[in-house]
């Protein structure tokens, strides 16, 4: 087995192919009979509530997870809007879900940033503040104005509040979340960022502004539930979702760093990716939004807790800092409000 590990080993490091999908990467292995065998050992030992033990004591699984750190499918990646996305990251996780996914996703997406956020991080652009001495003036409803003179943006945006807005007699709900989930994915993925974000991230300097964005997902379908869940359990949910745990991981990678990093944002204090990552996280369990209509003083959260989180408590409140005291993320958006006043 030893002879074979190394010919192996020897054989991608010779012909080691550059960067390609999850998908592609699988039926590369799958080729290989040494590969292939390793892969299934591998998302035997992924499955159930012991994958962690699985992955820490078994000398299979670590075998298995040794051969595969060196396949191609350890550096595969998945493009947002691909053609079978959900499968590639389904491939993707199988080899990624034992790892730290904060340090070892590849989950990467295409997404324009030339028109609204780059504009908006240093002067923001024509239309989008508010003239000095203009006290009724409102960026969020001028930003719904400027989505309904474009008609992909007028569908997208009627077609998810039409969505998120009808009831679900079968489940005794005021909608059906899922439904709700993918029509706001899919007015993010088609409609310019340019239109969409400028509806996320308007610049507010009175309350009834602010109401109006926090609205823009409309949070009583995408965003709020019956009862309000524990954020460690969101979390567990949203990890059992392909998309979701990706979306949370390539978040949590862009716009997250340490009091002792000294820097407001990881990645060279790139904001914009921090501000994409974050519309990203819209349309899935994990789905933030702005929990008041302070103008000034926001807060930024998942629907979720940390009440009732016992000894995890502690785990729990770090988690949820990730949204509710993340500079990254407040920086740009603080420099907005700024921004309606110049």
């Amino acid at each position: 087995c030893s002879h074979r590990w190394l010919f192996f080993k020897l054989e991608l490091l010779r012909d080691q192919p550059e960067r390609v999908d999850c998908i592609q990467a699988t039926d590369m292995c799958n080729q290989n009979p040494f590969c292939s065998s390793q892969y299934r050992v591998m998302r035997q030992c992924l499955v159930g509530k012991e994958k962690e033990a699985m992955l820490d004591n078994n000398r299979d699984c670590q075998a298995a997870l040794e051969v595969l750190l060196v396949s191609p499918l350890y550096n595969c990646r998945c493009k947002r809007g691909m053609k079978n996305e959900m499968q590639c990251l389904q491939n993707y996780w199988a080899i990624h879900m034992g790892l730290n996914e904060a340090l070892h996703l590849h989950y990467r997406v295409a997404f324009s940033f030339l028109y609204f956020i780059l504009g908006m991080l240093t002067l923001a652009p024509k239309g989008f503040s508010c003239p000095d001495g203009e006290n009724n003036c409102n960026p969020c409803l001028d930003a719904t104005k400027a989505c309904n003179l474009n008609s992909l943006c007028k569908k997208q945006r009627s077609n998810f509040i039409i969505t998120c807005s009808k009831e679900d007699h079968n489940k005794g709900e005021t909608c059906n979340k899922k439904r709700c989930h993918k029509a706001l994915r899919a007015f993010l993925d088609r409609v310019p960022p340019e239109l969409s974000h400028r509806l996320l991230f308007c610049p507010c300097q009175s309350e009834g502004c602010a109401e109006r964005r926090r609205q823009t997902i409309v949070p009583d379908c995408s965003y709020k539930d019956k009862e309000e869940p524990n954020c460690l359990e969101l979390r567990r949910i949203c990890r059992q979702d392909a998309l979701c745990r990706s979306r949370l991981a390539d978040y949590i990678t862009n716009c997250w760093t340490t009091s002792h990093s000294g820097s407001t944002c990881p990645n060279q204090d790139n904001h914009q990716a921090c501000l994409a990552s974050y519309a990203r996280l819209i349309g899935t369990e994990m789905t933030p939004n702005f929990v008041d209509n302070n103008f000034s003083n926001w807060t930024i959260s998942p629907w979720c807790t940390c009440k009732g989180s016992g000894n995890l408590e502690e785990e729990c409140m770090n988690f949820l800092r990730h949204f509710t005291e993340n500079t990254c993320l407040s920086e740009p958006t603080r420099h907005m409000h700024h921004s309606a006043h110049i």
